[in-house]
């Protein structure tokens, strides 16, 4: 590519975004301006790196496998002096521990969701869904085929997130406490915290028991294949 045909797809490129105000997918980036996947790369590289500079009130962000230019959160205050100010969620305790079951397990069902809070969270997933950060991800292959849900590019633009591989990781104390925080929330007897640990135990020895038939079925059939060959 030449250096002339590298600034006018990086002008185009810049006009697409700005034009779309939403993100854009790469591979729709790419088919537009008929670019290479390195051609691609490099463009975007540049282009982020125009943005980055300190007298910029905007800046390219990436929202998994896309790409959206969007004003800097440092800017805010003088927009909203302007422009309506933007609804913000306002997420309770509750409504978090919904949201992170959501953005570790995806894609979930409300049934997974309630297994492993132990409660109901019907009205966490329906404000959820109100405030765009989670949104449907078709049905799971199970009797009735419930809805999953999985985080929108909502959530990743309100914790600055570029994909849900950037979560950080989760202890065990953290867990925990939601757990204990699900209890309360429920009003939860000493009895039926026992009743929950023991399903909770059992539901892991099973999945560790079909991991187990899972890998002995995989030996078998590489060993048939092994005696077939020969």
């Amino acid at each position: 590519m030449t250096e002339e045909t590298f600034t006018e797809n990086l002008r185009s490129l810049e006009a697409i975004l700005f034009t779309m105000g939403d993100s854009v997918e790469s591979e729709v980036l790419k088919t537009a301006l008929e670019l290479s996947e390195e051609e691609f790369d490099d463009l975007m590289a540049a282009l982020i790196r125009k943005y980055e500079a300190p007298d910029s009130g905007l800046q390219i962000i990436r929202l998994e496998d896309a790409y959206q230019m969007c004003t800097r959160k440092d800017c805010y205050e003088a927009l909203i002096k302007v422009a309506s100010v933007p609804v913000k969620p306002n997420l309770t305790g509750v409504m978090l521990e919904v949201l992170s079951i959501i953005a570790y397990r995806q894609p979930v069902t409300r049934g997974e969701i309630e297994r492993i809070r132990g409660v109901s969270s019907d009205y966490a997933v329906n404000r959820l869904l109100d405030y765009g950060l989670i949104e449907e991800d078709g049905r799971a292959e199970t009797i009735g085929r419930p809805i999953l849900f999985r985080t929108s590019e909502a959530f990743l633009r309100q914790f600055g997130f570029s994909s849900a591989q950037d979560l950080p990781p989760i202890d065990e104390e953290t867990k925990a406490q939601a757990r204990e925080n699900a209890f309360e929330e429920a009003g939860a007897t000493e009895e039926e915290r026992a009743m929950f640990a023991a399903r909770e135990e059992a539901e892991e020895d099973s999945e560790e028991y079909t991991a187990v038939l899972d890998e002995e079925s995989t030996k078998e059939a590489e060993t048939d294949e092994t005696d077939d060959s020969i």
